[in-house]
C-alpha cells in the first residue's frame, strides 16, 4: 500500500469535485498515464478484471470455441462459459507454464473464433509464435496478462500483442488500484464499443443501444491507482532482489525447480513458483505445503486444481494436458513482495533445505 498521505491527497480532489464515479477526472487522467507506462495506445480501466476480460470477449464477437489454458486462475474459463462459448484446452509447456506453441494448431477446427493465451506469474507467452498461428488460421487473440503489468517483450509493451489484453489491478497483484482491471488494444474501434459496454450501453439521457453491463471503475480505486504508480517501478525492483535471493538459496536443493528470467524480457516478478519433483526432494507438494505451514510460512498451489477439474466443470470436456497437471500437482508459490526482508527470504528457504535434509538423514 501506498504512503496513507498520499492516498488521502489525492481522495481530498473526489471531495473538492464532488464526482464520484461514471468517468471523473481521476478515472480519466489514470488512464491516460497507464497508457504511458504500459507503452500502449489505449488503455480502458473497469471495476475489475474479470468483467473486463468478459467485455473483452464480448466486443470482439467471439463465437463456437475458444482454445485457452486450464493452467489459469478461474476468471479466465469462466469469463468464456458467462459468453456463451465452448473452451478448448491447450497444454502447457513445463519449462514456462505458458501454452504450448506446439500443440494449438492440432486444435483449431472451423468454429474456432479465438485464441485466450494466458501469461503467468509475471512470464509472457510466446507473444511473437501466437500471432503467426493466429494470422494463419484467421483468429482473434485476447491476451489473459492479469499477472504482466509492467512486463515488455524486446521493449514493447506486452499490451501491445494480440487483438487485447486484459491486466488486473487486483490487490494481490504488483500494481493495484484495490481492484481493476485494464484492456489494452492498438484498433481505435475498440474505445467506444468497451465504453459502452462497461456502462450499460448507455448513449444518452433516454436511449440505450446495446445490451451492457456496470463495469466502470469508481474515483477511489483511480485515486489508488495513480499513487500506487508512482511507486510500481520500485516494488518491481524490490521484487527482482527477492527472487535472485530465492534462486540463490534454492539452486543446490535436491527437486526443487524454478523460472529463470528470460531473455529480451523486463519481468515483473509477480510471483515465484516452484516445483516439487517428489522422487528426488523426497516429499510430495502438498506434504511440503503443510510442513511450512507448521514453520508459519504461508504458500500457494496456485494454480491447483486446474479449471477442468473444478466441480462445476468436472467430465464436461475431454482434453489432452499431462503438462498441465504435472505442474499443477506439484507448484508452490512462495512469499513474494516487496517488503518481505532478505533475510525471511533465506530463512524460508533454510527451512525448505532442513525438510530435505531431514528427510535423506
Amino acid at each position: 500500500m501506498p504512503p496513507v498521505d498520499e492516498y488521502k491527497k489525492k481522495i481530498d480532489q473526489i471531495w473538492e469535485k464532488r464526482w464520484l464515479t461514471n468517468c471523473g477526472l481521476l478515472h480519466n487522467e489514470f488512464e491516460e498515464k497507464l497508457n504511458i507506462y504500459l507503452k500502449v495506445s489505449n488503455a480502458t480501466v473497469f471495476c475489475n478484471g474479470h468483467l473486463a476480460l468478459e467485455i473483452a470477449i464480448k466486443a470482439l464477437g467471439l463465437t463456437g470455441e475458444v482454445i485457452t489454458t486450464p493452467f489459469t486462475f478461474a476468471s479466465t474459463t469462466h469469463a468464456l462459459i458467462n459468453c456463451g462459448l465452448t473452451p478448448v484446452f491447450c497444454d502447457i509447456d513445463i519449462d514456462t507454464c505458458t501454452m504450448s506453441i506446439s500443440k494449438i494448431e492440432n486444435l483449431i477446427t472451423k468454429n474456432t473464433s479465438a485464441l485466450l493465451p494466458v501469461h503467468v506469474f509475471g512470464y509472457p507467452c510466446n507473444v511473437y509464435a501466437i500471432e503467426k498461428i493466429a494470422k494463419k488460421h484467421g483468429l482473434s487473440v485476447i491476451y489473459d496478462a492479469a499477472h504482466v503489468f509492467g512486463v515488455e517483450v524486446d521493449g514493447k509493451g506486452i499490451g501491445t500483442f494480440g487483438d487485447v489484453s486484459m491486466f488486473s489491478m487486483h490487490a494481490t497483484k504488483v500494481f493495484h488500484s484495490i481492484e481493476g482491471g485494464i484492456l489494452t488494444y492498438e484498433n481505435e474501434v475498440f474505445k467506444k464499443e468497451f465504453n459502452l459496454l462497461r456502462n450499460f450501453g448507455i448513449t444518452g439521457p433516454e436511449m440505450v443501444a446495446i445490451t451492457g453491463t456496470n463495469a466502470k471503475m469508481n474515483e477511489f480505486q483511480a485515486a489508488m491507482g495513480l499513487v500506487n504508480l508512482h511507486y510500481v517501478d520500485e516494488e518491481i525492483s524490490k521484487r527482482q532482489k527477492i527472487a535472485y535471493m530465492y534462486r540463490k538459496c534454492l539452486k543446490t536443493i535436491h527437486g526443487i525447480k524454478f523460472l529463470e528470467d528470460m531473455p529480451n524480457i523486463r519481468h515483473n516478478y509477480a510471483y515465484f513458483p516452484i516445483i516439487i519433483q517428489e522422487n528426488d526432494y523426497g516429499l510430495t507438494r502438498d506434504s511440503l505445503y503443510e510442513k511450512l505451514q507448521s514453520y508459519n510460512v504461508f504458500t500457494r498451489k496456485y494454480f491447483y486444481p486446474l479449471t477442468v477439474d473444478f466441480d462445476c466443470y468436472k467430465s464436461k470436456f475431454q482434453c489432452n494436458i499431462p503438462n498441465s497437471r504435472y505442474i499443477a500437482d506439484r507448484v508452490l508459490t512462495l512469499p513474494m513482495y516487496g517488503e518481505l526482508e532478505l533475510d525471511s527470504v533465506e530463512k524460508i528457504c533454510q527451512i525448505i533445505q532442513d525438510i530435505y535434509l531431514n528427510i535423506v538423514s
